[in-house]
């Protein structure tokens, strides 16, 4: 099952005990936040959740599977999540 984002809202609104106004407006700050952090070159450590970081990825040389033809893959920085031990406990009971 997944979670979009208005139940991600409602369940968040009904376990704060907001309206779905405030909660998404909360879920709004927090993303915003994140993504600054991020752009910013900054980490963002939640203990016992996970861990936002930034990893850079190195220029390279690929091939286009259909010609064989070699192309250029830029360098790039890329948003990365490691999720914390008390998210992996979490997600092991659930199993």
């Amino acid at each position: 099952m997944t979670v979009n984002r208005n139940e991600f809202v409602a369940r968040v609104s009904e376990s704060a005990g907001l309206t779905k106004t405030d909660a998404s407006k909360a879920i709004d700050s927090v993303f915003e936040v994140i993504s600054a952090s991020l752009s910013q070159g900054h980490e963002v450590r939640l203990v016992g959740f996970g861990t936002f970081a930034i990893a850079e990825r190195k220029a390279s040389e690929g091939r286009n599977p259909r010609t064989g033809e070699k192309i250029n893959i830029p360098a790039a920085r890329l948003p990365k999540f490691r999720a914390g031990k008390g998210l992996k406990d979490a997600v092991a009971k659930a199993a």
